[in-house]
């Protein structure tokens, strides 16, 4: 039994400009079975990476810098303390060792980014915000996302988490990638009433470190 037809509007970003505004120019028309082509999701979700990365680029512009460092700061400010490494970010970026040293060497210059020497291994470097780094960054984009998101009922807001970290989590197995998801969606997280403890790392964790994205995530 064939589902009702159903029209559906999408932004699409009519150039690659980063000085260009978006417009809602095409109407994309999609006829669902009762299980879903996959081509039909994998469109969806490209359509929404676009209009995300979309934003980001003109924040980036608004703050006068390159994407990817635009891009590494806001990854610093959510990492948590498994993941503010250098090599962490190359990997959560999909970047050479040289192109992440190259870009924070000049967010260092800019005052934004400092690196500092872990207090339980010297030869380890973390890296940090400064607070010149953390007044860069605007929330609006995800004031705007979390709006969008509470306009959708409970249910749909659960089952889509559900379905899109599994989805996550099938896609970076078969690429033998890093999740990088939030500490407490992590099979190893262990919540308690006073603290939480990390599985893996045997670690207390506390509230705002369950919140962060962690590289060791599975």
């Amino acid at each position: 039994m064939r589902m009702p037809h159903r029209t559906h509007w999408f932004r699409i970003d009519t150039v690659d400009s980063i000085d260009t505004k978006p417009v809602f120019v095409k109407k994309v028309s999609l006829r669902y079975d009762a299980a879903m082509n996959p081509q039909g999701l994998h469109s969806l979700l490209a359509c929404l990476a676009r209009v995300l990365q979309t934003e980001q680029r003109r924040q980036a512009v608004a703050a006068g810098l390159p994407a990817v460092q635009w891009t590494i700061l806001h990854y610093l400010r959510q990492a948590n303390r498994y993941s503010n490494t250098p090599q962490a970010l190359g990997e959560y970026l999909g970047l050479t060792k040289g192109t992440v040293s190259q870009s924070l060497t000049r967010l260092e210059a800019r005052g934004w980014v400092k690196r500092l020497a872990d207090p339980r291994d010297g030869r380890v470097v973390r890296l940090a915000l400064t607070r010149g780094g953390l007044r860069q960054l605007d929330d609006g984009i995800d004031a705007e996302w979390r709006a969008a998101i509470d306009r959708l009922p409970a249910a749909g807001r659960h089952a889509a988490e559900a379905a899109l970290t599994q989805l996550l989590a099938g896609w970076q197995q078969a690429r033998g990638g890093r999740s990088f998801g939030v500490c407490r969606s992590c099979r190893h997280f262990r919540e308690g009433s006073g603290e939480h403890r990390c599985g893996l790392t045997g670690e207390a964790l506390s509230e705002e470190d369950s919140t962060r994205i962690c590289r060791e995530h599975e």
